[in-house]
């Protein structure tokens, strides 16, 4: 602490000299030894990497190999809050081995990639805690074994900072539990063993017992039956030692709630005050020939420049913070000096500039009265209203195969004077018809939707809004006020593959959480009374674009080349143009185990739609750009404005790099990110060659733009009838085959499973 303490000190008395101060300039008292480094910065070749001594403006201290204006190679920082980090540095980031300690005692030990603490790793805490194993963007992922300073210790695997999957915890008086962990808790499948004999095995949820289980006693007594703290939900049999008959019923089966498990409680994780990542590098500038009025900007060790701006975080939601890992390697930094960061150019920046909006204006058109299809509006509402808070048994994920029977179906009458069950209302007189409503109920408990959120956005005082066009199928579609759901009318022929696929789509979404299938809500039909009988039949769904990002790109992509070109001109395109196969210009790179999971699943989705006899569906993609800058290009290292609705004087702050990682702090930063939702990720620009041939991938340019991905697949309700056999037979003889999006479903299943791994990518 003395040597570092004098250290400060003499690197405060050398910024002091070179300060600018009221009276003027001090640069003339200089020493011969500042002019004499000075001189040798300046008769280096751009790109040499020499060892060097830095004592920075700010107090900071670096002593190791230099390049151009960073550290590059072997060497050690030390800040003047008493973080120091030794090891490997690549054009001012911490890339390879190195060892990152905190004034607190806390060390980390292992690889680091682009500022994160990524790899493979030991961290010790200042309260004795430590852990050996993975890390992704500085939190514990994979398989880790951590030790807690209490006695406790965990084997198993890790996610996004928090225990899940299978693992092992074991309390320091000889307890442990082995099984399945779910954010953090015990959840799932597992077995829990005292010390005494005593053990429990079954189902857990939220540390505890619920569900199918059975304890047994050290004594060879044991109960097998249904858990639950609730009194309501306990139904079992107790087994005394010694006999099978049945026992004593009226055990009490909160002693092993309030007795057993008193003491079994997971230690929570530890607090890290601030990142590898988050620690600012002062950047070096020589004092000559340079502009002495320009105030020396800060960067954080993976090269992110700290706009010197102060963040209202208080106002800025988790939502808003996804993590941004950034690769790309900087030229340095422009004159240009903006009013909310600085523009910094990529070194393999190709071709020209993408375009991208400040403001995207809200897609369609609200329907207020006088609209064509205002009373359809209110019929509506009217019937999701009644179809949702209608009282009824609370749903069981165990549904019976008459639910899914495409005759459970049920009308209601709605006079405009109001009935028992209906209310009066404004509207002309309709019928409604609920497809499957208790599927339909239960698939919206699985997709964890409140039931008064959900007639609060359909069916609240906010009108819905009809989109501009309708799609190419005819239907029409329809958004809530607040973005969540998108209500599509629809055909009878697909509401009639939607039913016969319906009980395998729900064992489907039940058994694969990350599914990227569409989302569905609810299946209704309104029949308006009169000479016409006109039947509406439609689909709640989700909005896979519902967020508080802007868009700037989104992509239907099928894998074929017929007619997947966009038909405008380019001064046309704008934000909420759907592009296609023949207009994307980017391969996606994901982080390797988001990749993974991608990989497997979009296996899992094409094999259940293909089996289901289904074709011509899509991926569609949307592309929030991290960096777009003021110029309304997206050169790496700028930031994006979004807009959300609000005015100049009352807009949110903007997220910059750096500031995610102060939301991430809290790993509830992590909730909103899944798999096709909220997801960082870069994307790689291609190039066509251009040639007579079409060429359906790019080839890449390695310019490289930091994303928020969203992506998901749509259109799953077209099967392969006699229409698509014509249409393919007709297609065929004047294109080739392979070009056309009407093709067998396994034929269309496997080429488009090739496509998405061809512009899906791990980002390596």
């Amino acid at each position: 602490m003395k040597v570092w303490e004098a250290t400060v000190r003499k690197t405060q008395a050398a910024a002091k000299k070179r300060a600018n101060t009221i009276f003027g300039t001090s640069y003339a008292v200089g020493n011969v030894e500042e002019e004499n480094e000075e001189q040798e910065e300046v008769e280096r070749t751009s790109g040499e990497v020499y060892h060097a001594e830095r004592f920075l403006p700010n107090g900071d201290y670096y002593t190791g190999y230099w390049s151009e204006s960073f550290p590059h190679g072997y060497g050690k920082y030390l800040w003047t809050d008493g973080c120091l980090y030794v090891g490997d540095w690549f054009s001012g980031k911490t890339m390879g081995r190195g060892t990152f300690s905190w004034p607190s005692g806390a060390m980390y030990e292992g690889s680091f990639k682009s500022g994160f603490m990524d790899g493979e790793g030991m961290y010790t805490g200042p309260n004795g805690d430590t852990y050996r194993g993975s890390w992704i963007m500085n939190l514990k992922h994979g398989h880790g074994v951590k030790e807690y300073g209490n006695g406790d210790s965990y084997d198993g695997e890790w996610s996004r900072g928090v225990q899940e999957g299978m693992g092992k915890y074991q309390w320091k008086n000889g307890n442990f539990y082995v099984g399945e962990w779910k954010n953090g808790t015990i959840c799932g499948k597992g077995k829990m063993c005292w010390t005494n004999g005593n053990v429990y095995e079954g189902n857990w949820e939220d540390g505890l017992p619920k569900g199918n289980g059975t304890f047994k006693w050290a004594d060879g007594s044991f109960y097998v039956g249904i858990w639950s703290k609730d009194l309501k939900e306990q139904s079992g049999t107790y087994y005394p030692s010694g006999s099978l008959l049945e026992g004593n019923l009226e055990w009490d089966l909160l002693e092993v709630f309030n007795i057993d498990l008193k003491d079994c409680k997971v230690c929570p994780g530890e607090k890290v005050p601030i990142w590898p990542s988050q620690k600012k590098l002062a950047v070096w500038r020589s004092t000559k020939g340079s502009d002495t009025s320009i105030k020396p900007r800060r960067m954080s060790v993976d090269s992110r420049i700290d706009a010197g701006i102060e963040r209202d975080f208080g106002r800025m939601r988790l939502s808003d913070a996804a993590p941004s890992p950034s690769r790309s390697v900087w030229n340095g930094i422009a004159e240009n000096d903006y009013d909310d960061g600085l523009q910094l150019d990529c070194v393999n920046a190709r071709g020209s500039p993408l375009r991208i909006p400040k403001v995207v204006k809200r897609q369609g058109e609200t329907i207020c009265k006088g609209h064509r299809n205002y009373e359809l509006m209110l019929n509506l509402q009217l019937g999701i209203r009644h179809s949702v808070g209608r009282p009824g048994p609370p749903p069981s994920l165990d549904l019976k195969p008459s639910a899914f029977d495409p005759k459970e179906k049920y009308w209601t009458k709605f006079p405009t004077e109001g009935s028992k069950i209906t209310p009066p209302h404004q509207s002309c007189e309709f019928r409604w018809k609920d497809y499957c409503p208790k599927v339909f109920r239960t698939l919206r408990m699985l997709f964890k939707v409140d039931p008064a959120d959900y007639m609060l956005s359909i069916c609240g005082d906010d009108a819905l809004r009809e989109l501009s066009s309708p799609g190419k199928s005819g239907s029409f579609f329809y958004l809530t006020h607040d973005d969540r759901y998108m209500i599509k009318t629809m055909k009878k022929a697909e509401v009639k593959v939607l039913l016969r696929m319906l009980n395998a789509y729900y064992n489907h979404v039940r058994a694969f959480e990350n599914t990227l299938v569409t989302k569905y809500f609810g299946l209704h039909c309104v029949k308006l009374n009169g000479p016409a009988q006109k039947k509406v039949r439609f689909i709640i769904m989700g909005n896979l674009f519902c967020s508080e990002y802007m868009i700037h790109r989104r992509y239907d992509l099928k894998g074929s080349t017929f007619g997947r070109l966009t038909d405008k001109p380019e001064s046309e395109i704008d934000a909420t143009t759907t592009l296609k196969d023949l207009d994307l210009n980017f391969i996606f790179r994901l982080q390797k185990s988001w990749f993974q999971d991608f990989r497997r699943q979009v296996d899992r989705d094409c094999e259940f739609l293909e089996q289901e006899r289904i074709m011509d569906y899509s991926l569609l993609v949307g592309l929030h750009f991290t960096e777009a800058s003021n110029d309304d290009h997206t050169p790496s290292g700028a930031m994006t404005p979004f807009d959300n609705g609000c005015s100049e004087t009352d807009s949110i702050p903007r997220l910059s790099r750096a500031d995610v990682d102060q939301l991430l702090l809290d790993p509830a930063g992590w909730a909103s990110i899944r798999l096709g939702i909220n997801m960082p990720a870069r994307v790689e620009r291609t190039e066509r060659k251009n040639d007579t041939e079409i060429q359906l991938v790019g080839e890449p340019t390695g310019e490289y733009y930091d994303v928020i991905m969203f992506f998901g697949i749509i259109d799953i309700l077209q099967d392969y009838d006699i229409t698509k056999k014509l249409e393919h037979a007709y297609k065929s003889i004047q294109y080739d085959p392979n070009s056309i999006s009407a093709v067998d479903p396994r034929q269309y299943s496997r080429r488009f499973r090739d496509y998405v791994l061809k512009i899906f990518a791990e980002d390596a």
